[in-house]
């Protein structure tokens, strides 16, 4: 088997699809933080596919936190295999639009010279929503957060904020003109959200910045949909035999593919149609839909099927009574708030439907369970909050947050580590329950800061308290 790299790509004849361009061409044109899993299935793909006709669009990539993707892809050249998975379909492509990866513990200085590159013109972003920094309401910077205290004290640089400050102050600084930061995360209005806590930051630390930031940085809003779960070793193997080559950490995803991006490119941008990017003036629609509908029924699946004993999407899809729940929330309390066609939006939900039920997709429920704080705001309380303002029903959403409550519970009284930036305070409230459901609701309620506006309307608390205690005493698998 023959190891994946530029010298394998012209001598290939394996059944992998190669790069339709020479890579020798490609220069860097985005710099993308937080080159993980999804930015490979993704972004990286849509770029890839017009690198042939605009080659001055590759892709620098950084990794903030660990140098586990550096150390994979810098023997193979940046290059790695895509498999697109559907039922017994296992179709292989190897993708070249990434060039070079960098660790931001390593690579740091190199990191912030790419900022000022003027041959990068987007700055894109797949951080995850905890790595914004946002208070628990979602609006503004959290400048509580010790890594936020650390950065703006001079103390560190670790955060995603403060490394996009210190960037821009940088590219500022060496004239690299405008530029594009296009957050690619799933969070309500991603490009506002990232401009705001950006412009708060350096306001703090850098005042003189924040005029600069307004003539010269756009901050488009995105939507990103592919389910991407966890490359396993058997994926690795099994892909590895099929394209005979030995790629080290290739990536899993389904058909499906859609990104929507605001039309609003400070510096120019490639002909993203031409890969079936939607450009459009407004992509709050299609985000606001993605959030409540996909995310949003990803999210009660996760806790209410682990709670239950399922470990795999698909598997949790096939109980007929979570199914079934999932269907009535989407349609009676989730389209009603949404601002498209609902004939267009039941459809959408057809194809979820399917997407979730794909076997071959080996979508662990724990994997999406993780930052349960910063995931629920937007797919669950916003339409709650909607919901209840004009008197439609909620009890499928409400469900929902009792099955997170339940869940963090059980996984502290079992002794398992809760993945979530509000982990000791969460700790902290189940502990302080004391094993009294009805306590924790009530405490996480008042205290987390999570439920502002909620935790004081009856119908809410009520709902969430019932289906809690039915979830944790085995008396209430669905509100069905």
């Amino acid at each position: 088997m023959r190891p994946l790299n530029n010298r394998t790509l012209t001598s290939y004849a394996g059944t992998a699809q190669m790069p339709r361009y020479n890579r020798a061409d490609v220069t860097a044109g985005i710099l993308h933080l937080g080159i993980g899993a999804f930015h490979r299935a993704h972004q990286a793909v849509y770029i890839d596919t017009i690198l042939r006709d605009a080659p001055g669009w590759g892709i620098l990539g950084a990794s903030l936190r660990r140098a586990d993707t550096r150390i994979a892809l810098e023997p193979q050249d940046g290059l790695y295999t895509l498999a697109v998975r559907d039922g017994d379909m296992l179709r292989t492509r190897v993708i070249g639009s990434v060039l070079r990866v960098l660790d931001w513990a390593q690579n740091a200085q190199a990191i912030l010279a790419a900022f000022a590159d003027p041959n990068i013109r987007i700055i894109s972003l797949t951080v995850t929503e905890k790595a914004y920094c946002r208070t628990p309401s979602g609006d503004d910077l959290d400048t509580t957060l010790p890594v936020i205290r650390d950065d703006l004290s001079g103390r560190g640089l670790r955060s995603v904020p403060g490394i996009l400050v210190a960037g821009l102050e940088r590219r500022r600084r060496e004239g690299g003109g405008p530029v594009t930061v296009l957050s690619c995360d799933n969070l309500p209005d991603n490009g506002p959200t990232t401009g705001r806590v950006v412009r708060q930051f350096a306001q703090i630390s850098n005042p003189d910045l924040v005029a600069w930031i307004d003539e010269n940085v756009s901050f488009p809003a995105s939507m990103v949909d592919r389910i991407t779960p966890a490359t396993t070793q058997t994926d690795i193997d099994v892909i590895n035999d099929v394209t005979g080559l030995t790629d080290t950490w290739p990536i899993t995803t389904e058909p499906f593919s859609q990104w929507v991006i605001e039309d609003d490119f400070a510096a120019g941008r490639p002909q993203f149609e031409a890969a079936g990017v939607q450009m459009v003036s407004d992509v709050r629609p299609f985000e606001v839909m993605k959030l409540r509908i996909l995310n949003g029924a990803h999210s009660t699946l996760a806790y209410a099927g682990s709670l239950i004993g399922y470990e795999f999407v698909a598997e949790a899809m096939d109980d007929p009574v979570l199914s079934a729940l999932l269907t009535q929330t989407v349609m009676n309390e989730v389209i009603p708030t949404l601002d498209l066609p609902p004939e267009d939006l039941a459809a959408y939900w057809d194809t979820l439907l399917a997407r979730f039920a794909n076997k071959s997709l080996h979508h662990r429920l724990d994997q999406i369970a993780q930052d349960g704080s910063q995931k629920l705001p937007q797919r669950l309380l916003a339409p709650i909050r909607e919901n209840l303002s004009v008197d439609r029903p909620v009890t499928g959403l409400t469900f929902g947050v009792a099955a997170w409550i339940v869940w963090i519970q059980r996984r502290r009284t079992r002794g398992l580590a809760l993945v979530d930036p509000m982990a000791d305070q969460l700790t902290a409230l189940i502990d302080q329950a004391n094993g009294n459901t009805t306590d924790l609701v009530h405490l996480i309620l008042e205290d987390s800061g999570l439920f502002e506006g909620l935790s004081a309307d009856g119908r809410f608390s009520r709902q969430v308290t019932d289906h809690a205690i039915g979830l944790s005493t085995g008396g209430g698998v669905a509100p069905v």
